[in-house]
């Protein structure tokens, strides 16, 4: 009896997905916090600033007004015009409030997305770097991810002709664009886009952009893919521009044939976003130079570690355009970079993510390092990993 109660808590195998890797790094470095030793965090894309005030004063005031229920499942309706009206402010865009639909976080987004438009067995391509719940969560559903290698020739960024190929070899249902991307912090212009997007639809290939960096942008301006075609499915969220990653709220730019259906899904799965998140999120769009005075505070972090790392022996990373990432090769020092990064925490106090949480082929000659904290922690990090590294 009790070997076949046992049975029963077999996990499922789509349930047998890797960890993500810097959540590790993470619990590792407040372990040593703990312990009373001084850690300068470089591991998780998380803002050190707060929400801004207008969002925080916003939240403050429904709590004291009294109940806070559910909303609508695509969320609540002046939200979704507040957000149809920043593209209109921001990308010249006439979007129609009703193609939006607010969802907990860009992680609830891709769920959304993943189930709406994908069947067990299809297969979705991805940069190869990029971000690893793409993969998990494909993998959870029952999905392929495909992975496509990038490197300097496309600026690390996912091109047509790469898409196109694989696609030719074995076809593909869908492909996940990230511009400014994560681990690599590299965008795709304009046109880039644009022909990546045109390539995909022309061989029915869905689009899904990943746009969570937008207004993170330091070398060019970042396009939106609502603006190249309506057939894209467009993710954004609250948690990186405007620095509220605990409040989870995020939102999706649907194709009108999707609304209904990603409305079905998110009114089972979630029922709604929490409203008091809601709530705050349409007002931090008035917070605009609260988070701007922050967005220079990353740009100054960026240059102190362009300038500095380089002298300390890290002088190979790839292009800084965007988001608050520096994706590091470490292959002079290291061919694993999970030992690597836990060497950097216990000896330097400094943490980062190893490479292979994003590039399970190449990654383990990579660090990310991510700059969102302040000035003075950046700098206290080059120093630390220059000592470090010279001490050998």
């Amino acid at each position: 009896m009790l070997n076949r109660a046992k049975q029963l808590l077999i996990p499922s195998q789509r349930s047998d997905v890797p960890p993500f890797i810097v959540m590790d790094v993470m619990a590792a470095a407040a372990a040593r916090e703990a312990r009373g030793e001084r850690v300068v965090h470089m591991e998780v894309g998380q803002p050190a600033a707060s929400a801004p005030q207008t969002a925080r004063a916003a939240a403050q005031a429904a709590l004291e007004h009294g109940r806070i229920g559910y909303t609508e499942a695509l969320g609540l309706p002046s939200l979704r015009a507040r957000i149809a009206q920043h593209y209109r402010e921001r990308y010249d865009l006439d979007l129609d409030p009703a193609r939006v639909a607010v969802t907990t976080g860009s992680s609830g987004a891709f769920v959304l997305a993943f189930v709406a438009l994908f069947e067990a067995g299809d297969r979705v391509a991805l940069a190869n770097p990029g971000y690893p719940p793409y993969r998990h969560i494909l993998t959870a559903l029952g999905c392929e991810p495909v992975l496509i290698d990038t490197g300097a020739e496309s600026r690390w960024a996912l091109s047509a002709d790469a898409l196109v190929a694989a696609h030719r070899k074995t076809p593909l249902k869908g492909v996940i664009v990230a511009s400014p991307a994560n681990p690599t912090g590299t965008m795709l212009r304009a046109d880039a886009l644009e022909n990546l997007i045109r390539a995909a639809e022309a061989e029915g290939i869905c689009v899904i952009s990943d746009e969570i960096y937008h207004g993170l942008d330091y070398a060019f301006a970042a396009e939106t893919a609502a603006k190249v075609s309506d057939r894209c499915v467009v993710i954004n969220s609250f948690s990186k521009y405007f620095c509220m990653t605990g409040w989870r709220v995020g939102w999706m730019v649907l194709p009108e044939p999707l609304v209904r259906t990603v409305d079905r899904l998110a009114g089972n799965l979630t029922i709604s976003v929490p409203t008091l998140a809601q709530i705050a999120a349409e007002a931090a769009f008035d917070g605009r130079d609260e988070m701007e005075a922050v967005k220079h505070g990353y740009e100054n972090n960026r240059k102190i570690l362009i300038e500095g790392l380089p002298k300390a022996g890290l002088d190979h990373f790839l292009p800084v355009d965007g988001a608050f990432y520096l994706y590091a090769n470490i292959a002079r020092f290291s061919d694993d970079s999970l030992a690597f990064a836990k060497r950097m925490l216990d000896e330097a106090g400094v943490a980062a993510t190893p490479g292979i949480d994003f590039d399970p082929r190449d990654g383990k000659h990579f660090l990310r390092f991510c700059y969102a904290q302040s000035a003075a922690e950046m700098r206290e990090a080059v120093d630390r990993i220059k000592y470090w590294l010279r001490r050998g």
